[in-house]
């Protein structure tokens, strides 16, 4: 027997041996759910050969449990109702929470953090003192987003087909100063990207109110963002805008820590991240397909 032909067999029996075991395997080494992985990470976590964990990684975008994207492989939308994801957003208000609280200090300007939902935006935060009983917004509460800053922070960065389709090629004005029309919305968000992402806004969406916000972006763009928001009359946000900006950015690095510097990928230990019951309820709808 050559030496390619002992390699070959002593891989074959380092491989977990069972198809259950692979795919637990791979779908282990997405910890967060905001982690993205080249097919070589995976391979390095999993210690499977290449092309068993490539076959593998195509199943489970097949059936939505991975995305697969020009940067890589991410968690799925099926995957992220299993594992601990309830869909809370906890871990982008867990890693926004001590930069909120240093924008509100700093400032004393109503500070707002927000995801994009379709066409609309949904607040996950807000801080602020007095100004803030007066603004509508709300934990839990939506407002179209092209009528806010947070709103066009975010849609800056979508696709502009998608952001037509989201549209529906109708804009709703919440006041006379909300943007109406699709072609100056687009013009808008040209701007924001020109300003790195800063987006200003002033009574477009609350009469007297002012605001501006930078977006929470990851390799597959923006995945939340963080406004300032005060009185239009007194309000100067570009002094306070470079703080937004700083903000968001450092919310980027905690949630996307391999963005900030290239780094190796650590092989993974046996440590599981997901929940037994998790696994059970994901293997009980897997197993159905054909593995390898």
């Amino acid at each position: 027997m050559s030496v390619v032909d002992l390699d070959a067999s002593a891989a074959t029996r380092q491989l977990p041996p069972s198809m259950v075991e692979r795919v637990t395997l791979i779908m282990d080494a997405f910890e967060r759910r905001t982690t993205t992985l080249t097919l070589e990470q995976v391979t390095a976590r999993t210690r499977l050969p290449r092309s068993t964990a490539h076959r593998i990684l195509d199943q489970l975008v097949q059936v939505a449990w991975l995305e697969h994207t020009s940067f890589g492989y991410a968690l799925g939308p099926r995957a992220l109702g299993f594992g601990g994801q309830d869909g809370s957003h906890g871990e982008i208000r867990a890693a926004a929470a001590p930069v909120l609280q240093e924008l509100f200090l700093r400032t004393g300007l109503v500070v707002h953090l927000a995801v994009l939902e379709d066409a609309q935006i949904h607040y996950l935060d807000k801080l602020g003192g007095p100004l803030a009983a007066m603004l509508p917004s709300r934990v839990g509460g939506r407002a179209p987003a092209h009528t806010t800053a947070i709103g066009k922070a975010m849609l800056a960065w979508v696709d502009p087909e998608r952001v037509d389709q989201l549209s529906g090629g109708r804009l709703v004005r919440r006041t006379e100063r909300s943007i109406g029309d699709l072609a100056v919305l687009h013009q808008e968000l040209g701007r924001i990207r020109t300003r790195n992402g800063l987006a200003y806004e002033s009574g477009e969406s609350v009469r007297g109110i002012a605001c501006v916000a930078a977006a929470i972006r990851g390799q597959r763009g923006a995945v939340a963002a963080i406004s300032l928001c005060g009185e239009a009359r007194n309000t100067q946000l570009e002094r306070v805008a470079p703080l937004v900006l700083d903000g968001a950015r450092e919310v980027s690095r905690e949630l996307f820590p391999e963005l900030a510097k290239p780094r190796r990928v650590p092989v993974r230990s046996g440590e599981r991240t997901w929940s037994p019951e998790a696994m059970d309820r994901f293997l009980a709808s897997a197993v159905g397909g054909s593995w390898v």
